[in-house]
């Protein structure tokens, strides 16, 4: 993507209204702006985060054979009558009068629809498990929205359902889908904590949070030291994990361990629940089992937040100059500085360059911009590309360019072949010809 052709519009001064460094970030970077209190558009920078993290869900979901669906972001309160949750959510519900006096709501999670929804479809133990999912809009009306799209009223979630005939397989579903999340975080690139947590207004018995580790989380940690250790991209590391103590501060029992523990602050960014026939129960969604009786199916539900999951990873990868993004999430993988692009030779060098790395399947924001090299400079450490290169008329008459790594800070002079081989043996994992462009 060609900077002239982009729409980023970078800010040069810190907004004032944010109060935590993603909000501000993700203001000054152009990844959001600001509609109403709590309410956000993603702008192109940001919306191609949003959509990276979506891609990694729907991988992890497929490979468990969790199936996409949509449900209406309305839906109507009679379902949560039933469900006796519409008075449990009180205000931060937004609820509203369609012109024939029906009553609706703006949903804030959808366990009470995709119950409705089974209950139409399954009638045998035969169709069990089911396990559906989506990538939807939601709305809470928060008293005191705050933090940007880290508590927002309109957020993007992922909130996925299963439906099991006995309590062992619903159980087993259970963990399997928190294995599941652990692993496609780390597929992100980041490393969570699952966490024991009290269930609140979904109900259930079983419940887990999934933390990022930062500074500015609101929640308290405890949990086992040898999580530091853990490479999470490791199958049996995800096995060893689920032997660990960790907890909220809410669950935390500090009698139930022998060993120290560490204490850290963290930022929810999933949560699961078990909540047994809560909803297949008061909805009448029974089915069959194999003696021919009928059986209310347990449930579960699994939710991540999409957006916010965006701004806890530049709470926990930034420095003083902006953002430092996982190769995984990073909008871009590359930004491609050309220095005196006035210089008919600088210009196609660079051009050439920017097409040989798209060409390798590498996402690359070319700065062709007439700018001066520090306000390049500074608008590239700002956005947190992984990777910069520079050239100019000097490294030019060399054959040389600069590639420095934006987490590190680490500095290279190499050929321009050179400078191709180093990147795409960096970024072999994320090249793809089926680019988000």
């Amino acid at each position: 993507m060609k900077l002239s052709n982009y729409f980023l519009p970078v800010q040069r001064n810190k907004p004032q209204e944010a109060q935590i460094i993603s909000h501000q970030l993700m203001l000054q970077t152009g990844m959001i702006n600001a509609e109403v209190s709590g309410i956000y558009s993603w702008l192109p920078l940001g919306l191609r985060v949003l959509k990276k993290v979506e891609s990694f869900i729907r991988q992890g979901m497929e490979e468990i054979q969790c199936h996409e669906l949509l449900m209406p972001t309305v839906q109507p309160a009679e379902l949560w009558h039933k469900t006796g949750r519409y008075n449990v959510y009180g205000q931060e519900t937004l609820r509203f009068l369609d012109r024939h006096n029906r009553e609706l709501l703006y949903g804030p999670t959808n366990e009470d629809m995709v119950t409705e929804i089974f209950k139409r479809a399954i009638k045998s133990y035969k169709h069990l498990p089911c396990r559906l999912f989506q990538i939807q809009w939601k709305f809470r009306d928060e008293i005191r929205p705050r933090f940007g799209v880290m508590r927002g009223r309109e957020f993007l979630m992922k909130d996925g359902y299963s439906f099991d005939l006995t309590p062992q397989q619903a159980e087993e579903t259970y963990w399997l889908f928190l294995k599941t999340y652990v692993r496609i975080f780390a597929q992100m690139g980041l490393k969570v904590i699952p966490v024991k947590a009290p269930t609140g207004p979904i109900g259930g018995d079983l419940s887990h949070e999934f933390h990022i580790v930062a500074d500015t989380g609101e929640s308290t940690l405890y949990y086992d030291p040898e999580y530091d250790n853990l490479d999470l991209n490791q199958a049996d590391a995800v096995d060893k994990l689920l032997d660990l103590y960790a907890a909220e501060e809410e669950m935390h029992d500090p009698s139930s361990h022998a060993e120290p523990v560490n204490q850290a602050r963290g930022i929810e960014v999933g949560h699961i629940f078990h909540f047994g026939d809560k909803y297949t129960k008061v909805l009448d969604a029974a089915v069959a089992n194999n003696d021919g009786k009928q059986v209310f199916p347990l449930g579960s539900s699994y939710g991540i937040g999409v957006g916010r999951l965006v701004a806890a990873t530049i709470e926990a990868n930034h420095d003083e100059s902006g953002i430092k993004w996982p190769v995984q999430l990073a909008p871009f993988h590359i930004g491609l500085i050309a220095l005196g692009v006035k210089d008919q030779n600088v210009l196609d060098q660079s051009t050439a360059l920017y097409q040989k790395l798209s060409n390798l399947g590498l996402e690359v924001l070319f700065d062709d911009s007439d700018e001066s090299p520090g306000s390049k400079f500074n608008r590239m450490d700002l956005i947190g590309l992984p990777y910069q290169l520079i050239l100019g008329p000097k490294s030019l008459k060399n054959d040389e360019v600069e590639i420095k790594e934006r987490v590190t800070g680490d500095r290279h002079t190499l050929s321009t072949e050179s400078a191709i081989l180093f990147l795409t043996d960096k970024l072999r994992a994320v090249m793809t010809t089926d680019r988000y462009d």
